[in-house]
């Protein structure tokens, strides 16, 4: 059953009758959830939109899995056990702000460590970093 809270999170507008929602798992925790909504003129969810919302679930799942492998696998002495946290949520696409908030330091905190990251890294922007950290397990792998 799901609280009032995390139901007003899903489906914020009254005005949607048929909602359907998917779990995004990664190592065996709900991270995230995948939701569809429709307004009372439209016709109810089937079989096949809950065949393809569980396929999105089990892609980004997999996805977001793959992604957090591919940086906790890169522990080497370039990067600090902290670096290589916020490295993990660059690679989730989260802003300062957000990886801040999920690793209780400040947004100016993030950004000095990112700016570490890039000198240590010899690279210039989040996507070359995250690039740079998968291209090193993928090479490390061959």
């Amino acid at each position: 059953m799901t609280s009032p809270k995390i139901w007003t999170m899903i489906c914020p507008r009254l005005d949607h009758w048929h909602v359907m929602a998917g779990p995004i798992v990664s190592g065996g925790q709900l991270i995230g959830v995948v939701g569809c909504t429709r307004e009372q003129s439209m016709s109810a969810f089937d079989t096949q939109n809950l065949t393809d919302l569980s396929a999105i679930c089990l892609h980004l799942s997999v996805w977001v899995s793959t992604v957090r492998l591919k940086i906790q696998s890169f522990k080497t002495d370039c990067l600090t056990p902290r670096e290589c946290q916020i490295a993990e949520l660059v690679a989730l696409g989260q802003t300062n702000a957000e990886i801040g908030k999920a690793l209780w330091i400040t947004e100016n905190s993030v950004k000095q460590a990112l700016k570490r990251m890039f000198r240590k890294l010899d690279v210039s922007s989040r996507t070359e970093m995250v690039a740079q950290l998968s291209a090193t397990k993928s090479h490390r792998l061959s």
